[in-house]
């Protein structure tokens, strides 16, 4: 499978009156054609920053990007000019964000905001806008989706506003959608209709995918690949399967375990939690930066920054940054 879009050496700071702060750190990665991608860690660890430098999207000043590459099918994505990157966004990359009320323009009707984009990008008419607005939101699920064009977003629930951002994304048939934790803010019931909905639109676009989250259950049902971030870095990656069977990262065990599990006899099984706090990023240790929370901490782990390396020997898609091996407790070699 090709690849669509590969990350270099991104790195991200936030200047502050509080200080500089480390928003990401050296994060590299690609993304291939078809692939969905999960991103996972605590608030602060840079997976909603990264994807916002992908996009450009990050307010400058205070947040500035100090180096790295973003290459999306073949084109740098750092390097284009703002009426250049205006054109990817919502043409080739589209986003989803996690509070549709506060993405969507309070003044205008829905109609208006999603035919914006079909205007600017494919050139359509007004009269060819509108009735491909209307499919968009029969597609997502909206009843009497011609009706609904001429209502505000306030006039919409929580869950149908989300389904109205997916139509808005989904509008120009991207080769990336990129989903900000779009499902936090609804309740159970309808965040299950709309991971369903998006799975089904994804598979019949057949576009790639990054969903960002704090739900690892989601991850396990939508992605074929999850990373793990943590203080603004990479620290476990792999195939879903693989990383959820065998976490090589004191950090990614740590989440499976504060997790319930059902395979698991309740009374005889505790949630363990992760002691600590995340790092606070304007100071970042010079070692390991889950070292002070990390119960298979070693020297090496306070001095000196682990690589993000293969898990095991012939796992080049499992990666791990860890000097330790969590299964066997024993220093790695390297």
């Amino acid at each position: 499978m090709a690849v669509l879009m590969e990350v270099k050496n991104l790195v991200t700071r936030f200047y502050t009156q509080e200080g500089v702060v480390h928003a990401v750190n050296d994060v590299s990665y690609p993304l291939h054609e078809g692939e969905t991608l999960g991103i996972v860690g605590e608030s602060g660890s840079g997976k909603s920053v990264h994807v916002l430098s992908i996009m450009g999207l990050i307010p400058t000043p205070p947040g500035k990007i100090e180096q790295g590459e973003v290459l999306f099918r073949g084109r740098d994505l750092l390097k284009l000019k703002s009426e250049e990157m205006r054109l990817v966004r919502g043409a080739e990359i589209a986003m989803i964000f996690q509070d549709p009320m506060t993405s969507l323009n309070p003044v205008l009707n829905v109609g208006t905001q999603i035919t914006e984009a079909l205007k600017l990008h494919l050139g359509m008419s007004n009269t060819a806008a509108n009735t491909r607005a209307a499919e968009l939101l029969d597609m997502v699920g909206i009843s009497d989706a011609r009706k609904r064009l001429d209502n505000y977003p306030h006039q919409f629930s929580g869950g149908m506003r989300q389904r109205v951002m997916i139509a808005m994304a989904l509008s120009c048939n991207p080769k990336l959608l990129i989903a900000d934790e779009p499902t936090t803010a609804l309740d159970v019931t309808i965040q299950a209709q709309i991971i369903e909905l998006v799975k089904r639109l994804r598979d019949e676009l057949r576009m790639a995918m990054i969903w960002i989250t704090h739900d690892l259950g989601v991850v396990a049902g939508i992605a074929d690949t999850i990373q793990v971030m943590y203080g603004g870095r990479i620290v476990e990656r792999g195939p879903v399967k693989e990383v959820f069977g065998d976490p090589r990262h004191p950090y990614t065990l740590g989440l499976l375990k504060s997790l319930p599990r059902l395979d698991q006899n309740s009374k005889n099984s505790k949630l363990v939690q992760i002691e600590g706090a995340p790092p606070d990023m304007r100071y970042m240790p010079q070692g390991c930066s889950f070292a002070p929370r990390c119960p298979y901490c070693i020297e090496r782990s306070l001095q000196e920054r682990p690589p993000l390396e293969p898990a095991k020997e012939g796992s080049g898609q499992h990666l791990v940054a860890c000097w330790v091996d969590v299964r066997e407790g024993v220093t790695q070699s390297g």
